[in-house]
């Protein structure tokens, strides 16, 4: 199939989750098993669907796999738009991290495309 250390998507949702987890280190403790630990399988899922989809059989489970990963950063953009909206974390630090979760949607937006099914 893809080998998925060359997706740029891949990458860049990587290097997401890892400003995810910069950006909420900082939250307070008491939302240990709340938002912030939503936040995190959020951001964890969305790489680890996208390698799961590449190591699939078929271009099929391959776009369902993508598919479940666009679901995850949604998800995650709506979680870190409440950690604003909830005085957790300054708007200012949470934008680039939105913008490039969003980065994210419009490239596996723009890969699945180009996947064709086989049948």
């Amino acid at each position: 199939m893809h080998k998925v250390e060359n997706l740029k998507m891949w990458q860049k949702s990587i290097k997401l989750t890892k400003a995810v987890y910069t950006l909420i280190s900082d939250v307070s403790p008491d939302e240990k098993y709340g938002l912030k630990s939503q936040i995190k399988r959020s951001a964890v899922s969305i790489p680890s669907n996208i390698a799961e989809g590449a190591g699939r059989n078929s271009q099929k489970e391959f776009q369902h796999f993508l598919s479940i990963a666009n679901g995850s950063s949604y998800e995650l953009q709506t979680q870190l738009i409440l950690l604003v909206e909830l005085n957790l974390v300054d708007k200012n630090k949470v934008q680039p991290v939105i913008e490039l979760c969003i980065e994210i949607q419009k490239m596996n937006y723009s890969f699945q495309k180009t996947l064709k099914p086989q049948y």
